[in-house]
């Protein structure tokens, strides 16, 4: 008989809302013959303290996950949960955490269980977290060039319009555009030379910057393009709301299904091979229409992707179950 797997999902169930992939997901892959049990220990209930935020416990308390498992609002089941075990006891760690998590979260965890035993990998997601990682694939992007100084950012606006990504940002966070000596923070603008001195100052608390080429057509969207095991499971067309220029759904965009089109079939194939060898098996990145008309990579999501069962809505297509399928092949091939 082939191994079974005890794994253990880490998430927060306060951060959950309806329509989140983690409980359809987390069924159909506890029903795979593969599977002995799958344990969801959420950050929000108070027991796993020790665990999640003081790293001095093993110790966590989890939800078993069944055909009941659903979406709470209250999240009652988790905090009625009462599996208990420990860290050691698991096969495999699903990470499903939204950011921030922390370094020492992640190094604490890989302490106590082989890191090629959690998914994703955390020396993975620190590697394809960072904006940075982008410089690997430059001909797949828009013009970019990673900044450390005040005199590289104007360099590069010299030659076109700019976007700076913070290399840790997320959601749409600290995205500044520099656009006809005018500097928009969110909304909000400036005239570049009175803000070259919070420039410099991010620079000096924050880090470097990317920057990317602005281009024209963000208001056609972006695509977040949701990958497992290296195959395109499903695509989502995120449009920036009326007169913003960052398409985030966090920062009030709307999101409609689409299809991957050939420029995001190369994107996935070209990157794919590299981030799944770093022990990333489900990840999402962006696209946007570039100046010539062309879908271009502009952000690599590899720590908590969802968007897996509003695809599987919207294409008629099982997703969910493939998704699940294809994780499993990923832990069997590569964890024994």
């Amino acid at each position: 008989m082939s191994k079974q797997y005890r794994m253990l999902v880490i998430t927060d169930h306060q951060t959950h809302g309806k329509g989140e992939s983690i409980y359809p997901l987390l069924k159909a892959m506890s029903n795979n013959p593969v599977c002995s049990s799958i344990e969801v220990a959420s950050r929000g209930k108070p027991e796993n303290q020790g665990f999640f935020y003081d790293y001095d416990s093993t110790a966590i308390t989890s939800l078993r996950v069944d055909d009941n498992f659903e979406y709470q609002e209250g999240g009652e089941d988790f905090l009625k949960s009462d599996v208990k075990a420990k860290l050691e006891d698991y096969d495999v760690v699903f990470i499903r955490l939204d950011r921030p998590v922390p370094d020492e979260f992640l190094d604490f965890i890989t302490t106590h269980i082989p890191e090629h035993r959690v998914i994703n990998r955390p020396e993975g997601i620190r590697a394809t977290g960072s904006k940075d990682f982008l410089l690997n694939f430059p001909e797949l992007c828009p013009p970019i060039k990673l900044c450390s100084s005040l005199s590289d950012i104007l360099d590069f606006y010299s030659q076109f319009p700019v976007v700076l990504k913070p290399l840790r940002s997320y959601g749409g966070k600290g995205i500044i555009r520099i656009m006809n000596d005018t500097v928009w923070e969110n909304e909000t603008q400036y005239a570049l030379t009175e803000y070259k001195s919070v420039l410099e100052n991010n620079l000096k608390n924050q880090g470097q910057y990317l920057a990317m080429k602005y281009l024209k057509n963000v208001g056609q969207g972006d695509k977040r393009v949701i990958v497992v095991n290296g195959k395109i499971m499903g695509t989502t067309l995120r449009i920036p709301k009326e007169g913003s220029w960052i398409c985030n759904l966090s920062a009030g965009g709307s999101s409609n299904f689409a299809e991957p089109d050939q420029n995001e079939i190369k994107i996935a194939d070209t990157i794919s091979p590299s981030i799944v060898e770093q022990g990333v098996v489900i990840f999402g990145f962006d696209t946007l229409v570039d100046d010539a008309g062309n879908r271009v990579l502009s952000e690599i999501n590899t720590l908590n992707v969802g968007g897996l069962l509003q695809a599987e809505m919207h294409s008629g297509k099982p997703v969910v179950q493939d998704s699940a399928n294809l994780m499993w092949d990923y832990i069997c091939k590569n964890i024994t």
